[in-house]
């Protein structure tokens, strides 16, 4: 695709299906707490219906996580996530440290935690969070070397 062509579209949205427990009252508000503490996620309370749907705000009335009542919710094998960026190691480092500090309360959030894979061109800091959804999050945070960046293309 030529520069003029390219599409401009970011995170949108996720869709999971979840147990309707999950979205009862008391399941709403452990994931409201994990995930607005440790990500600053909010609630779209328009949008909850009591064990059946659950939309959390992520960042923007734009980028969300859709969170719906199935009688066959979602199973993945461990690796299946959703990745997401943050502007910098820092940002990373303190997500990570709030989930670490959510997880000495509450042993069901589950950690792999901060690696640095160096590419050359490109320093890929991640870690992955998971908290009651099937789906974990791989946070990830860029750092590109100069001359370098999120719009670059590898030379032929």
């Amino acid at each position: 695709m030529s520069a003029s062509t390219e599409p401009s579209g970011v995170f949108n949205h996720v869709a999971i299906s979840v147990p309707a427990d999950l979205l009862g009252e008391r399941g709403r508000a452990e994931l409201l707490r994990f995930y607005g503490e440790v990500f600053g996620w909010s609630e779209m309370p328009t949008m909850t219906r009591d064990r059946e749907l659950l939309v959390l705000r992520v960042y923007s009335n734009e980028q969300f996580v859709f969170l719906a009542a199935n009688e066959n919710p979602m199973s993945c094998p461990e690796g299946d996530h959703f990745g997401m960026s943050v502007g910098s190691p820092e940002e990373l480092e303190g997500i990570l440290e709030r989930a670490k500090k959510f997880q000495a309360e509450d042993a069901r959030v589950e950690i792999i935690d901060k690696q640095v894979e160096d590419f050359g061109v490109l320093k890929l800091h991640n870690c992955y969070l998971r908290y009651l959804l099937p789906l974990r999050i791989e946070l990830q945070c860029y750092e590109w070397g100069k001359g370098f960046g999120a719009q670059s293309l590898p030379d032929s």
